[in-house]
């Protein structure tokens, strides 16, 4: 097989057969490819992923620093979007980790897509805050920690119809003064909230 249909091989691959890829195999995939083509990879299967399987043994003891963007998706009522998170059942913001090539911007434009549905464009984006430090730690339920740098973005423009992924058990929008406990993301809303009183 060429590197090109390699690629197309993996690309069609289910998510979780993509995750699972034995190191052994991994090792011969990435030492024929290019550069461009191991970031081509990275993306198909997602950057923390490809990191993870590059480590080996090692991939879930390794603590993965991950940079990526969230939003606060603001409704006409002030609401804000939360999604019911399927892997650690807390409510979360939309966004995720960026990919290689990346530019902030386009990570949470395609994360809100993919997470939401919802559509919208860079003139949308409002920069809240860069965030960092022990607050971004975060474990998941296979083992992994990551500490994540966000780009806190709101959202207050946008169109589509919200419909969500196999990531979340559910998406509503929530009062700020009736928000739920169980918080995924409780350090950025909080961002959020100060912001918002700075600004009046």
């Amino acid at each position: 097989m060429t590197n090109e249909e390699i690629l197309e091989y993996i690309e069609k691959m289910e998510s979780r057969e993509r995750q699972n890829i034995p190191y052994s195999d991994l090792v011969k995939i990435v030492s024929s490819l290019s550069q461009d083509e191991i970031i081509k990879l990275s993306n198909i299967i997602g950057y923390p992923v490809f990191t993870r399987l590059c480590m080996g043994e090692l991939k879930h003891k390794f603590i993965l620093l991950q940079d990526g963007a969230a939003a606060i998706i603001v409704n006409a009522e002030g609401q804000i979007l939360l999604q019911s998170r399927m892997d650690n059942d807390k409510w979360g913001l939309p966004g995720g980790c960026q990919e290689l090539g990346e530019r902030f911007e386009d990570t949470i434009i395609r994360e809100v897509k993919e997470e939401t549905n919802l559509d919208i464009t860079e003139d949308n984006l409002e920069l809240i805050a860069v965030v960092s430090g022990n607050s971004r730690k975060n474990e998941y339920p296979n083992g992994d920690v990551v500490i994540n740098n966000t780009a806190l973005y709101c959202v207050k423009d946008y169109s589509g119809t919200i419909k969500w992924d196999s990531e979340s058990k559910n998406m509503k929008f929530f009062s700020l003064d009736n928000l739920p406990v169980k918080q995924n993301d409780p350090d950025l809303i909080d961002i959020y909230l100060k912001e918002l009183v700075r600004s009046k």
